[in-house]
């Protein structure tokens, strides 16, 4: 009888240990999956075009290239850092709405909305080179060495081949609480891909392998204004001096920020 109690014990002892355990990993896994909230601060200010609906931006040879939306106001132009001023342009037919943008080698690449295309560019001398079907809504584009990366205003990422425009994989983007939804502009910034949330003061760090958020630059109260519309829209990184510049849609003013977690 003593003997069967022990054994009883013992099994009782294991159980609560091997709960206590799986409960301990839980939490563990809760917290390294506990997205990193990142706080800004402006390092300086630039003018912005406010009649550019921006869609798309990158900063590439010292100089922005940013693509705008709008029906019969769509465009892709160089911009000039230090005075908002265009340099070369040229426009979208009025049936095309623009959005995301990259550049592969010398090719400027941008997205339409809701046309299904996607228009190539000679950097130098904004001749369209080509165009290419996609089977999606057209919102953000970058590219992380490999392959391009589509938003199409879900909470899926695209992965296309540059060479042949075809989709070769994709991942759901998702955080704590679930899906994250309504993925705008992308920059491929060392490793992650740095997204827009529309209508959220908020840039989403993700691991484009995994889908997985792994933190929130909060932009709260960045810019002011009344248009509901105007939203931030523009993430571009200067891999040479690791300078990082964020915008929106009709924004008077173009910031160049750092980024620390927050606490």
């Amino acid at each position: 009888m003593k003997k069967r109690l022990y054994i009883a014990a013992y099994v009782v002892v294991f159980v609560l240990l091997a709960v206590l355990v799986w409960f301990s990993f839980q939490s563990l896994t809760a917290n390294s999956s506990s997205p990193v909230i990142y706080s800004y601060t402006v390092v300086a200010t630039y003018p912005h075009d406010t009649a550019a609906f921006t869609e798309g931006l990158i900063f590439v040879d010292g100089s922005l290239y940013e693509s705008t939306g709008g029906w019969g106001m769509s465009s892709l132009r160089q911009v000039n850092l230090a005075d908002g001023n265009v340099v070369k342009e040229v426009r979208l037919p009025e049936q095309y709405f623009g959005e995301g943008l990259t550049i592969v080698n010398d090719s400027l690449i941008q997205l339409t909305w809701q046309n299904g295309i996607g228009f190539v560019y000679d950097q130098e001398t904004f001749k369209q080179t080509g165009n290419f079907s996609i089977s999606s809504e057209g919102w953000g584009l970058t590219f992380d060495g490999v392959n391009l990366i589509l938003s199409d205003g879900t909470s899926n990422l695209y992965f296309l081949d540059p060479a042949t425009y075809q989709t070769v994989g994709h991942v759901n983007v998702h955080g704590a609480d679930g899906a994250i939804d309504n993925l705008n502009e992308l920059e491929y910034i060392n490793g992650d891909v740095y997204a827009n949330i529309w209508h959220q003061q908020r840039i989403a760090v993700i691991n484009p392998n995994t889908g997985q958020v792994k933190g929130y630059v909060d932009l709260t109260g960045i810019y002011q204004n009344n248009d509901p519309e105007a939203v931030l829209n523009g993430i571009a990184y200067d891999q040479t001096t690791n300078n990082l510049y964020i915008t929106g849609k009709n924004w008077h003013n173009l910031y160049q920020i750092t980024i620390t977690p927050k606490g």
